[in-house]
């Protein structure tokens, strides 16, 4: 392994791209302080000591939806009970309390609704803009969005188009789970393909929209899934250059049923966020999100190649629901600490990553 270590970090000097088959060998290594320490490397020409974290409120304005994935601890049927859709008011009444806080972010995804038009959508962008103009609206996946266009009757670039009118900014990154289809079917075989993902991000990016990408990992997927997927996403960053920041997110097996799944360990965690910022040199920014991680893995992370904190969240539903055991929020004090204390520069930043102020 001492050989592929000089090998990868002659490449990172050189900016040349390491191959699948690297990031293979980097998977099968148990040198976890030597990955680190690469990615460390490729972070820091990237981004210097700088982390970045945003003031930003999440709202999940539904969790009723059609599907119903096995991974999935958040998504509840029709009459199920704990089904709920939030009141535009009630939606409306959270944005103003995060403008109040400082927040510059809004994130906000749902369920598949069957029983809402796509005009409630449209609507629910127009009332949050004309009452918080200042607020940047990152909303919907592409899964949302590829079931908007079939509620519409529409394409994926009409759909967008008035999503853009009525007040969208820009978008997440969720939805992306695993792409292969053999794990796919496993874990969200209702779910559009992982294919039809990328087919509609690509869209996406084409009208100027700007997304993140995911990559749920600590199911039953190998590290060979997880190399084929984050392959397909530094290929179409290649097309596009859409993506601000990748994100692995951590599975959190409670209230799932996903037979055989494994959850994720402390050392996974960081071997995966090392990899991803090795891998994907054409990303700027890779995300530890601290919700699924916990607060000490997210921090250790940022000696492992990560440069963002994602933010304060503030309701979280869809983590939670699934069993994290973080807390629900973080003030911006609180993250500011969390990085000073990792020997890193804490940035605030905007959803488009424009900094906002160095602490």
């Amino acid at each position: 392994m001492n050989k592929l270590f000089t090998s990868l970090r002659r490449k990172i000097l050189d900016g040349e791209r390491i191959t699948d088959e690297e990031a293979l060998q980097l998977f099968d290594s148990r040198d976890l302080l030597a990955i680190g320490e690469l990615a460390a490397l490729a972070n820091r020409r990237k981004n210097g000591d700088k982390v970045y974290f945003n003031v930003n409120r999440h709202i999940n304005y539904s969790n009723i939806c059609v599907n119903r994935c096995t991974f999935c601890a958040f998504s509840r049927g029709r009459d199920e009970d704990g089904g709920y859709t939030m009141a535009l008011n009630d939606v409306l009444a959270r944005v103003a309390e995060a403008s109040e806080a400082g927040a510059t972010e809004i994130h906000m995804v749902g369920g598949l609704h069957p029983d809402l038009p796509f005009d409630f959508y449209l609507e629910m962008l127009a009332a949050i803009k004309a009452d918080s103009p200042e607020i940047h609206i990152k909303a919907f996946t592409a899964v949302e969005i590829d079931y908007f266009a079939t509620l519409a009757g529409q394409s994926v670039g009409e759909v967008i188009e008035e999503l853009k009118e009525a007040g969208l900014d820009s978008m997440p990154g969720g939805g992306a789970e695993i792409f292969r289809f053999e794990v796919r079917n496993r874990i969200c075989p209702e779910k559009i393909s992982g294919e039809r993902w990328l087919e509609v991000i690509e869209t996406v990016h084409r009208a100027g929209v700007k997304t993140n990408a995911t990559m749920l990992f600590g199911h039953v997927e190998n590290a060979a899934d997880r190399v084929d997927h984050m392959s397909r996403l530094r290929q179409l960053q290649d097309r596009t250059g859409g993506f601000q920041a990748f994100i692995p997110l951590a599975f959190q097996p409670d209230n799932t049923r996903v037979p055989d799944a494994r959850g994720v360990g402390g050392v996974d965690a960081l071997k995966t966020l090392a990899i991803s910022r090795l891998y994907l040199d054409n990303f700027q920014h890779i995300k530890a999100y601290w919700i699924m991680l916990g607060l000490k893995v997210a921090q250790v992370s940022l000696a492992f190649g990560v440069n963002d904190l994602d933010g304060t969240v503030v309701e979280e539903k869809i983590g939670h629901e699934a069993g994290a055991d973080s807390p629900q929020d973080l003030n911006k004090a609180q993250l500011i600490d969390l990085i000073r204390k990792a020997d890193r520069l804490p940035v605030e930043r905007d959803t488009l990553y424009r900094e906002v102020r160095s602490y």
